[in-house]
């Protein structure tokens, strides 16, 4: 697996920890997938879950752009993958799902979160159903849910080929 994650700094300040701890769980999300098939990436190794690579691919996108797009920046936008319909779209949709496409929509919605992050303080707020919600708790709510989601990964990986690793 190529690994091209640069390590959070141990120390600095809030901004840069916070920007740099996502970029790291980002990337490692992108190391757990490195070198599979479309095939391994759309396995489901966990039954009866619908949990697969590809899916966590597609729920980080959906993620991504829901609290960056929507809640920070306050855009009009629908949700990623036919989610009106399913809440789980992004997991149970993945057989026929494109793998170039889910890539490019997760790193097009990662692009734009940074320059909607980039471009606002710590304590700008936005609206989640009806709520403050600043952008810092955003940012800690992303590391958690990267971090949460590349352990589900980290044991995907493992069921596939075998493959762990940080």
């Amino acid at each position: 697996m190529t690994d091209n994650r640069v390590p959070p700094p141990f120390a600095g300040d809030e901004r840069t920890m916070l920007d740099n701890w996502l970029e790291w769980h980002r990337g490692t999300l992108a190391v757990k997938c490195a070198g599979l098939s479309d095939e391994q990436l759309r396995l489901r190794p966990a039954e009866p879950s619908t949990m697969s690579l590809l899916g966590l691919v597609r729920h980080m996108a959906h993620v991504e752009r829901v609290w960056f797009r929507r809640v920070l920046d306050g855009e009009d936008i629908p949700r990623l993958w036919n989610k009106e319909v399913d809440i789980d779209a992004d997991f149970n949709d993945v057989d026929d799902a494109s793998v170039e496409e889910a890539f490019a929509t997760w790193r097009d919605e990662i692009e734009r979160a940074r320059a909607i992050s980039a471009a606002k303080p710590l304590d700008a707020v936005g609206d989640r159903n009806g709520q403050d919600c600043t952008h810092r708790w955003i940012l800690v709510h992303m590391i958690e849910e990267y971090a949460r989601h590349n352990g589900h990964a980290d044991l995907l990986r493992e069921r596939i080929d075998g493959v762990t690793g940080e």
